[in-house]
């Protein structure tokens, strides 16, 4: 029996961070194993939020490619790709644009939300109005049948599924495979001042940094704002160094840094400073290993491309039987 499809990628607007590697890149390591995985740098959706600045979108692609590869993805098992370098992408996405109510798209919730949400730029876009309608043509041009998604990206995958049925409704052939949300257990790591993890809030550790910038980063992470003096007693519940002990300190380690906070026979400082070696600890073998790829950016990108070759062949059949269903493939002459 041949293996199932996954289908998943990341914007390269920014550097990847440590929430990145936890809620995802350690996942795609172990869905090569059982899957036939293809993942890509979602370069062109990018711009549906930054179409301003684009300056690092270059580079950030090669650091994705090194970040990917550091983490155990192996371009022997996955397929790793570049979405601008696959047309097929643009052209499905117009077509399925057709056929896509404009009301479909206004329901979904994080349109709404970064509407309301963002300040220092215009989001009244076509291209931020239509990001899950590109969404949906990455998916199904590989026909992939699982899609990773957390719960915030659930409408996401529902909506594409909508619009494959809806393509079949209309045009009387199945294309397209409906995709599958694969939910799993993910960590979830907060910023340093508690909020979600992003380059955008300034309260990112990233994965480039050195065990010394993320040293001097987790000195800052905000703690119990009740705990003024080191003999006051503590309440990790509320300290976000104590969410990322919960992620990084060994298992068995835990509950005695829990017992010592509450009773305040251990303070903030010298909780953080065992926390920057566990995670130093943790990270140990992806920073040698990512220190072997960026010394090597031009082997980085030949294997993008290698990838990238091997996609636009599943791509284009795909995207020439749309085409054949829709009644616009023009013969050749």
């Amino acid at each position: 029996m041949s293996k199932k499809r996954v289908l998943s990628g990341m914007q390269s607007s920014g550097k990847l961070h440590l929430g990145n590697y936890l809620g995802a890149l350690e996942n795609w390591v172990k869905m090569q194993e059982e899957y036939d995985c293809y993942y890509f740098v979602a370069d062109w959706h990018a711009l549906s939020s930054n179409y301003e600045d684009t300056r690092e979108l270059k580079d950030n692609v090669i650091d994705m490619g090194i970040n990917w590869l550091a983490a155990g993805v192996d371009p022997e098992k996955s397929t790793l790709f570049i979405q601008s370098l696959i047309p097929q992408h643009a052209v499905l996405y117009l077509l399925l644009g057709m056929i896509t109510p404009i009301p479909w798209l206004e329901r979904v919730p994080s349109y709404k939300e970064k509407l309301e949400n963002v300040e220092n730029r215009d989001m009244h876009t076509h291209g931020f109005l239509g990001y899950p309608v590109l969404q949906a043509a990455d998916i199904v041009l590989y026909k992939a049948n699982l899609v990773p998604v957390g719960i915030d990206q659930l409408p996401h995958l529902e909506l594409t599924r909508e619009i494959v049925r809806h393509f079949h409704n209309i045009y009387k052939k199945q294309v397209f495979v409906e995709p599958e949300a694969k939910m799993g257990e993910v960590k979830k790591l907060p910023g340093l001042d508690g909020r979600k993890m992003s380059k955008s809030y300034g309260n990112a550790i990233f994965l480039s940094d050195t065990p010394e910038e993320r040293a001097k980063k987790i000195a800052v992470i905000v703690t119990d704002p009740a705990r003024v003096k080191r003999t006051d007693p503590g309440h990790p519940e509320v300290c976000h160094a104590f969410s990322f002990h919960k992620v990084f300190t060994p298992a068995e380690r835990v509950p005695a840094i829990e017992a010592d906070c509450r009773s305040a026979a251990i303070g903030c400082v010298a909780c953080k400073k065992e926390l920057a070696q566990n995670v130093a600890k943790y990270m140990e073998k992806f920073d040698a290993e990512r220190a072997k790829f960026a010394g090597n950016p031009k082997r980085v990108l030949e294997i993008l491309h290698e990838g990238t070759k091997k996609a636009s062949k599943v791509a284009a059949q795909t995207l020439a039987e749309a085409e054949d269903a829709m009644g616009i493939s023009i013969p050749k002459i």
